[in-house]
């Protein structure tokens, strides 16, 4: 095998609680992650020269990042480490999902990296040092190794897959001036109103905290998001973009991760297209949720035998 082609799908939050900060600096999450349609892909192939070489087309940030920074590129080079591998490899990343946008783009990016490079050297790693290895890549990495619906605790490390739901149809809004760093938006979420006493009564016992997880990603509770009340008073559009879907046909609307995505949940495909119309400014995509089944095989599907090495 001397080529991969393989899809990396986005995800969205349907719930996502940040209980408090812990002693290592990180925040204590409890989320519920769904894999959608959105997607970006990656091209791997061997090459005869030596190292990684990385090629980033289609909606990328216009951030000045080395192609060293990338997440494709540190996964693979982790990878190539961890496996001792020295052949040349090429990649070609084309971008759909929006970065900086809480949709998971670069950890999507990162994982599906991680699967293609082992399909292409013909390699496996135990499951644990591979989960292990995409935790160090980012705390989301390991959640779209397996994709569909999945409960994240701790730092979102810690998954748990979850029973599909039916499918939904969404509207993705994604607003063209406004970018939304991670680290800004747990700084605007004011510590001092986390829930620290549930925190500290859960976390504790971790067997316990997983249990009261668990319990509550089976709810089927509504869409919950912690970072939108400090997010919108720092965007005020973002809170305008949600009420905007919730008139025009959503029965559901909730910011996507930190955002600045905001997302919108239709009865069908056709009235989420009709209400894209009313975002001329910003970018808009018709997707739908994907479940784990669907995930794996999209994953394991998009592979091509026999290319040519450069």
């Amino acid at each position: 095998m001397s080529e991969v082609r393989i899809p990396a799908l986005a995800k969205v939050n349907l719930r996502l609680e940040v209980l408090g900060k812990r002693p290592d600096g990180f925040h204590e999450l409890r989320t519920i992650f769904q894999s959608i349609s959105l997607r970006d892909e990656l091209r791997l192939r061997s090459t005869r020269k030596s190292g990684i070489e990385l090629r980033v087309r289609g909606n990328v940030s216009l951030s000045n990042e080395p192609v060293e920074g990338n997440l494709v590129y540190r996964a693979v080079d982790a990878l190539r480490q961890e496996l001792r591998q020295r052949d040349g490899i090429a990649i070609e990343l084309c971008k759909a999902i929006p970065a900086g946008r809480g949709l998971g783009g670069g950890s999507s990016d990162a994982a599906s990296a991680l699967i293609g490079y082992l399909r292409l050297a013909k390699k496996q790693l135990p499951r644990e040092r591979l989960f292990e290895l995409a935790a160090t890549l980012g705390a989301d990495v390991p959640f779209f190794l397996e994709g569909g619906r999945a409960l994240g605790i701790g730092k979102g490390d810690e998954i748990y897959p979850l029973p599909d739901i039916p499918k939904l149809h969404l509207l993705v809004v994604s607003p063209n001036a406004i970018h939304v760093p991670t680290p800004d938006a747990y700084r605007w979420l004011d510590a001092a109103k986390l829930n620290a006493a549930q925190l500290t009564n859960s976390a504790g016992n971790p067997k316990l905290y997983r249990f009261c997880a668990l319990s509550w990603s089976l709810q089927g509770s509504p869409l919950l998001n912690d970072f939108e009340d400090a997010v919108f008073q720092q965007h005020p559009r973002l809170a305008e973009l949600k009420r905007d879907l919730l008139q025009n046909g959503a029965t559901e609307a909730l910011l996507a991760g930190s955002g600045s995505a905001v997302i919108g949940v239709f009865p069908s495909p056709a009235k989420a297209r009709r209400a894209a119309v009313g975002f001329p400014l910003d970018q808009t995509f018709v997707c739908e949720t994907v479940s784990r089944d669907s995930y794996r095989r999209l994953i394991q599907s998009r592979t091509v035998l026999g290319a040519p090495r450069d």
